[in-house]
């Protein structure tokens, strides 16, 4: 069987999305939450396509938006890391038709991703070319001021 695309898997959503408890287990004690969305991929791949140029978001902010959304206490964070990234990797097979802004999709903090394409240095040229000022702490990259440049969703 062949390999699927990254824009065979952004836009096969199974069941997703859809809202489960996690009541009584440790992932509910940890993140005190009552219910788990796990939200599908075109849907954060939609959030970041809102995103207008100078602008910016972070994963935390378009997970906390979804979770209300579905009327879930929170959505589920390692889906939505791998669903972010398979909306930066489709967009790039897409080779500029249809595209989605990946670049403006942060991480909590205003930290940059190394698993979009092209890694940090890619992202970074992303953000240089559209203004924004990224500076290093440790071995880590960051877009400085990032929550100034903020797009409510």
């Amino acid at each position: 069987m062949a390999k699927k695309t990254y824009n065979e898997k952004l836009r096969n959503s199974g069941d997703l999305p859809k809202v489960e408890s996690i009541a009584g287990t440790k992932q509910g004690a940890r993140l005190q939450a009552q219910t788990m969305l796990i939200a599908a991929p075109l849907q954060y791949d939609a959030l970041i396509k809102r995103v207008p140029l100078g602008r910016l978001t972070t994963i935390d902010r378009m997970m906390a938006y979804l979770a209300k959304q579905h009327g879930a206490d929170v959505a589920c964070p390692m889906t939505a890391g791998i669903f972010v990234n398979i909306a930066a990797q489709a967009s790039e097979e897409r080779l500029g038709l249809d595209e989605t802004p990946y670049w403006r999709a942060l991480k909590k903090g205003g930290e940059l991703s190394e698993k979009y394409p092209g890694g940090l240095e890619g992202h970074k040229q992303w953000l240089l070319a559209e203004g924004h000022t990224v500076i290093q702490r440790g071995k880590r990259l960051f877009v400085q001021d990032y929550e100034e440049k903020i797009f409510e969703l």
